[in-house]
């Protein structure tokens, strides 16, 4: 099965060899030693971006954290150990010497801070980057959050709402990735991280050169195309309001500024804003907001190294559309909560919290900035207000015959957040999804991006692990970052008006077929090669369609996108190949170049079942002896 190589230095040693102290997404707080595992140079051995991981042996990398835990205790060291990371780095050749020592520049201050204030030993890292026969690695100890000691209510299952019943509809952007430095006719096949950009260089005769408006290739997407990308929603509209749920800047991780991560998020929030006009947007947090990548220390850590130079940012440029009392949230944690609607409230969660990647959870992972217990508050409040009442009928409630058992007035609850959940920390991930469980009647729709795949998770009654409670919803990324088409998603939701369910009833993905809106170079192959100027070679469409590449119930011959429905599907996929290869295809916005067949195809129905990260795990030791979680880890660092 093939994954979008990630330019993911895991942030960090892990930087660089010990700065990256966190596989991608990938999570075991405490695992029986006779299992299997997967380790973190396994994983990223798979990514294929110029990073040598596994050269890194259980030896060298505990004589290298002891020295690191002895030289640590004085601040003075701090330098030197910074210089022989960097070393090491290149020595190792982990990546190119260039984004060795800008990488190591960038992450020592804030990594070394976080390393110093954990309890991490030799044996631990170790353990952790390398596997469990060289340690043992229980930093992120299980943790429960506190439930109310309030029944459950009953639940009645969703049905569809009446012809003619209102819809509102839902504008959704994930994973912009806007590259300042993207340059047309630049190489898109380099050997950094991240291609088309100026310091790429020019393309050989046998590599792919960056096309106008994007390019198949590890590389992000010119201002130019997400501006393009708005026009055309703006024109594709009207909508009700907009999930928005970050990473804005490019995966240029080695060297980036916080001044370049605050100028782009004000550039692509007002951006937003010109062309959607006064549409309310509910944004969330993506991973790439912060610099150095990752890094989003909890609310105890304060000063320069805290996040309030993002958050007070955040707060300032999004506030034509939230709230005080949201913006007090947001600048505390970097989440929120607010009414669309009467009857809606959305939850935006602050992902980076429940990400291992986020090196400053090696502190302490227990609940960071109390987030999951401050959302049980939100939603038993949402569900106090949602109590049945058996005595009234709302204006779509139906009659006798029993489409609706009954009419409810109240909240229900969108969640929206970066990273899925089942991608997480797995105490983190455990808790989520018990609090989807107790509150299945109040949540009615969870929507994700990260992946930068269309794709969905599934959650399950914890009881029996068969009846289907909730669905993820994971939404193509806007960036062609890797080798993707541009797109968007469009969600469907039952409407506005009493007794609505407020469930996703349907959705659009569209796209930008690159290969048409950039069309064939003049003059053949020659006019690849970099003898005048690029942007005179090639003769891009002017004005690109961003055409409708699926709706989920005409493609999968559903009537509605319920929990059970995307259950039924799934084994729909195990059942009729052809519809699982159609999936496929329209996972990668309809550019794939290979179909997904035998252990590919498992390995898939396994993610798409796993909205919890054990589950995930327990899969891949059941079907793939501790193998398929490193084929299916994909997030994007």
């Amino acid at each position: 099965m093939r994954f979008a190589p990630i330019p993911c230095a895991v942030g960090l040693l892990c930087c660089v060899l010990v700065l990256c102290s966190v596989p991608l997404g990938t999570s075991f707080p405490v695992q029986d030693e006779g299992k299997p595992g997967i380790t973190f140079l396994e994983e990223v051995g798979r990514l294929r971006v110029g990073f040598n991981w596994r050269n890194l042996t259980c030896p060298v990398c505990k004589v290298l954290f002891t020295i690191l835990d002895v030289a640590l205790l004085s601040d003075v060291n701090e330098e030197r150990v910074a210089r022989a990371v960097g070393e090491a780095c290149i020595r190792l050749h982990l990546a190119e010497e260039r984004v060795c020592r800008q990488i190591t520049e960038l992450f020592r201050d804030d990594f070394i801070r976080a390393l110093q204030q954990s309890l991490l030993w030799p044996s631990e890292a170790c353990a952790l980057l390398v596997g469990r026969s060289c340690g043992r690695f229980d930093i992120y100890a299980p943790w429960n959050v506190t439930l109310p000691r309030i029944p459950k209510p009953p639940v009645t299952p969703p049905s569809p709402p009446k012809p003619g019943a209102p819809q509102s509809r839902v504008l959704f952007l994930t994973d912009i990735h806007w590259d300042q430095e993207y340059a047309v006719g630049s190489s898109a096949d380099c050997k950094d991280p991240l291609c088309c950009r100026n310091e790429s260089g020019s393309p050989s005769w046998n590599q792919r050169a960056a096309g106008f408006w994007g390019s198949y290739s590890k590389c992000d997407l010119p201002l130019r195309t997400v501006e393009n990308m708005l026009e055309n929603a703006a024109r594709t509209g009207p909508w009700d309001w907009v999930y928005w749920t970050g990473d804005i800047p490019a995966h240029n991780i080695w060297s980036q500024t916080r001044k370049q991560q605050l100028s782009e998020l004000t550039v692509i929030t007002r951006l937003i804003q010109r062309h959607l006009g006064n549409l309310k947007v509910y944004p969330a947090i993506g991973n790439h907001e912060s610099t150095p990548v990752n890094s989003f220390p909890p609310p105890f850590v304060h000063g320069n190294r805290s996040s309030r130079w993002l958050y007070d940012t955040m707060a300032e440029e999004w506030a034509p559309w939230l709230p005080e009392q949201a913006l007090k949230t947001l600048r505390h944690g970097g989440f929120y909560t607010v009414e669309v609607q009467p009857g809606l409230r959305v939850v935006s969660l602050n992902m980076n919290f429940c990400a291992r990647e986020n090196y400053w959870l090696m502190v302490n992972s227990t609940d960071p900035a109390n987030q999951l217990q401050w959302l049980i508050h939100i939603l038993q409040a949402s569900e106090e207000k949602g109590e049945r009442a058996s005595d009234e009928k709302g204006e779509w409630a139906s009659d006798e015959k029993g489409e609706r058992a009954s009419d409810e007035k109240g909240e229900r609850v969108h969640i929206i957040g970066h990273i899925p959940p089942g991608l997480c920390l797995s105490s983190w991930s455990w808790n989520y999804y018990h609090i989807i469980n107790r509150y299945e009647g109040t949540i009615t729709g969870q929507f994700f991006g990260h992946t930068h795949m269309d794709e969905f998770q599934m959650f399950y009654d914890e009881a029996t692990m068969t009846r289907a409670v909730g669905v993820a919803f994971i939404a193509p990324s806007i960036t062609t970052y890797v080798n993707l088409n541009p797109g968007y998603r469009v969600y469907l939701v039952d409407g506005n008006y009493k007794g609505s369910s407020r469930f996703v009833l349907d959705h659009e993905t569209y796209i930008l077929n690159l290969t048409e809106a950039n069309r064939q170079p003049e003059g053949g192959f020659s006019s690849l090669l970099p003898t005048t100027s690029q942007h005179a070679i090639f003769h891009p469409d002017p004005n690109p369609k961003w055409i409708l590449l699926y709706r989920a119930s005409d493609a999968y011959g559903v009537s509605s996108l319920f929990p059970s429905d995307w259950d039924g599907l799934i084994r729909t996929f195990l059942q009729d190949d052809r519809v699982f290869q159609q999936f496929w295809y329209l996972r990668h916005k309809g550019h794939v170049s290979e179909p997904c067949i035998d252990a590919c195809k498992t390995t898939v129905v396994c993610f798409l079942r796993s909205g919890r990260y054990d589950e995930l795990e327990q899969c891949d030791l059941l079907e793939f002896g501790g193998d398929m979680v490193s084929a299916v880890r994909k997030t994007l660092c």
